[in-house]
């Protein structure tokens, strides 16, 4: 399975940048069922993912 980039999105990016735009709103919304996104999440080591998912506002 190829690498996933969500690390580098750049719809990730415009969240990072503005989370109120319409962008970052729609990347927002698609992390909660994303398949990559999730896989993306199981890939990180416990303490990582645990700070994505603070950063995010996700539920662990």
């Amino acid at each position: 399975m190829a690498e996933s980039s969500c690390s580098h999105c750049p719809f990730r990016a415009r969240y990072d940048k503005n989370p109120k735009s319409i962008i970052g709103r729609i990347w927002r919304w698609h992390i909660n069922w994303c398949p990559g996104w999730k896989a993306y999440m199981k890939s990180l080591p416990g303490d990582q993912r645990a700070k994505v998912a603070a950063q995010y506002h996700l539920k662990t």
